[in-house]
């Protein structure tokens, strides 16, 4: 299995989310969260991380990008975890011919080739959210954890990048307030409310009438 949880009591510093909450994801599964902000969504995305850190790219919902640099430097960023220490200095200022093309080639995935030595308080909401969730894919590994990674792109580029986001990764897990998407891209989807899980089900045993009831 990747992650379990067994009777876990998650929360924030004077607040519980969740009293008793137990969940396994297994290696390999495409999990989409859903249920209405303050649901929980965030908090179970944090407790699996903490689970398997070393193992996951992580994209949170606030982008956690750095403005003043640009497309280049912060979908790097997502290399410096496992590249030296002076080959991250060497290829922040001055950075080599392999890194351009291999960076280069991930904006033009995302649709940013045009922007890649932009600095990034320079882009729109949904540019600035292409180049978090490409930091997290340049990061490579085997495992992603997204907290609305789509949220400021329109229907199309939404479902294009989430599949393409989802295909990059062995197991993930999306926090995702489209349900339509979530159906289209995972195959299992989790819904949580009341500080518990409401709904638990393959995403192909499911409508989207089915997940409304997450949200009355």
């Amino acid at each position: 299995m990747t992650f379990h949880l067994e009777n876990a009591r998650l929360g924030h510093p004077g607040q519980v989310v969740f009293a008793s909450l137990s969940v396994t994801i297994a290696d390999g599964e495409k999990v989409a969260l859903l249920g209405p902000s303050g649901a929980g969504k965030s908090t179970l995305l944090a407790a699996l991380r903490q689970q398997q850190e070393a193992s996951c790219a992580w994209c949170p919902q606030t982008g956690d990008l750095v403005p003043m640099l640009s497309v280049f430097h912060n979908l790097y960023m997502g290399a410096l975890p496992r590249n030296p220490t002076l080959t991250n200095l060497r290829n922040l200022i001055w950075p080599s011919a392999r890194e351009k093309s291999s960076v280069g080639e991930l904006a033009r995935e995302l649709g940013l080739q045009d922007k890649l030595f932009t600095s990034v308080d320079q882009l729109s909401g949904g540019q600035a959210q292409r180049v978090a969730l490409g930091r997290a894919l340049y990061t490579q590994r085997p495992i992603l954890l997204a907290d609305e990674p789509v949220s400021s792109l329109d229907e199309h580029q939404g479902l294009a990048l989430l599949r393409q986001a989802l295909g990059r990764h062995h197991t993930a897990v999306v926090a995702l307030h489209d349900r339509e998407l979530a159906l289209q891209c995972c195959d299992r989807i989790i819904g949580l409310g009341d500080g518990k899980i409401l709904l638990d089900a393959p995403a192909s045993t499911l409508s989207l009438g089915d997940l409304d009831t997450l949200y009355q």
